[in-house]
């Protein structure tokens, strides 16, 4: 039972992303697409703060004892948020969450095989290697109709 929950979670997750991707991008060709990526992130920013001081449970101070590296995330998702910001105008919500499932799972699939952040390596096999594929094919059937050929 716990573990459809957590698909079902993810689903919203990513239906969240979907729409993220679409609001942003409407915003971005009004106000700029650097403008945008902060208008997301500074209102992100504010409802975070107080979901932290209100329902937070860990210790934020601890965050000066980490390594530097697991800081990335916040930059990573500057970079994610403001290049969907510049191409969902460009090539549509569809076309561009497909290419960003496509990336995800690339990597995720190179992380799993080397046990990379889980310390538990499961290994690149022709299952995953055939899903990899059949996402290509779709994000290439998904995006073939943005083009306009007549």
């Amino acid at each position: 039972m716990y573990m459809f929950f957590y698909l079902l979670l993810a689903i919203i997750g990513g239906t969240c992303i979907g729409l993220q991707a679409g609001i942003n991008g409407v915003l971005g060709k009004r106000i700029g697409v650097i403008e945008a990526s902060f208008v997301s992130f500074f209102i992100g920013t504010i409802i975070l703060l107080l979901l932290v001081i209100f329902a937070g449970k860990g210790n934020i101070l601890n965050v000066t004892n980490v390594p530097k590296w697991q800081l990335l995330g916040g930059a990573l998702g500057v970079a994610y948020v403001s290049i969907m910001v510049a191409i969902v105008p460009k090539i549509g919500v569809a076309s561009a969450i497909t290419a960003v499932i496509v990336g995800q799972l690339v990597i995720s699939v190179t992380l799993d095989h080397f046990g990379i952040f889980t310390n538990q390596r499961i290994p690149i096999d022709w299952y995953r290697i055939s899903g990899l594929c059949l996402l290509l094919v779709s994000l290439l059937l998904i995006f073939k109709g943005n083009i306009k050929w007549f």
